[in-house]
């Protein structure tokens, strides 16, 4: 066999490897894969269009979604957090974010959802709108809640109480200082939890919390029924 022969035949192992995928190529992958909602909403943040996926997303119709607030749609955890992100939008110190919250369907069903919002500026450079994406954690049909046993989802006060608390939206520091916990015993509960209930990350253990029906519905601070605490 020639050197020639040799390279060529190199050249086609080569060509016919499965050369893995990096980490972050795959997450990005898997972002794109991902359904996005989407509306468009004014400076006051009430929504003037939407797409049918996403008002199907929310459990409503075009003319119940047109005319609302954006936070009659999401958890009343969000204004404490996103009326940071869309403050920042309007005076001009950002043209996107990206934060991690929780849709409310009707009725009271929530999922967990990556939610963008992107500023719409006028010929004078003024905001006149801002572009909604939201994309949602988990598909139609997933059975992860469902997979839950009704043993699995019994707290201790303790429990009950960290998980009011990142319902609520406090942080890390914030539940460490009410609860008189360290940091890290914080995060040790929080853990406990998102292995119990088979949840990815924070978001997605209270839209599995509520999807349950652990935590009270129409009441803030959010609480944890009693039937849930052993």
């Amino acid at each position: 066999m020639t050197g020639a022969s040799r390279a060529s035949d190199s050249v086609t192992v080569s060509s016919r490897a499965t050369v893995p995928a990096h980490p972050l190529e795959s997450r990005l992958n898997a972002r794109a894969r991902r359904r996005t909602c989407t509306a468009h909403i004014d400076t006051e943040l009430n929504v003037t269009a939407a797409d049918s996926d996403f008002c199907r997303q929310f459990g409503r119709s075009s003319a119940d979604t047109c005319g609302r607030s954006l936070f009659d749609l999401l958890h009343p955890s969000a204004p404490s957090v996103m009326g940071r992100h869309f403050r920042r939008l309007a005076e001009g110190r950002c043209n996107r974010f990206v934060e991690r919250t929780v849709g409310v369907c009707a009725p009271h069903r929530v999922f967990s959802c990556e939610l963008a919002g992107i500023a719409v500026h006028g010929t004078s450079d003024r905001l006149v709108g801002i572009v909604v994406l939201v994309h949602p954690d988990e598909v139609p049909g997933d059975t992860a809640a469902e997979a839950v046993s009704p043993r699995d989802v019994l707290l201790s006060k303790l429990d009950a109480q960290v998980l009011e608390g990142v319902a609520s939206g406090a942080s890390t520091v914030q539940l460490a200082t009410r609860l008189y916990l360290s940091r890290q015993g914080v995060e040790y509960h929080v853990g406990l939890m998102l292995r119990k209930l088979r949840a990815p990350n924070r978001a997605a253990l209270v839209a599995r919390a509520h999807s349950l029906g652990m935590l009270t519905v129409g009441h803030w601070p959010p609480r944890v029924l009693p039937e849930f605490v052993k």
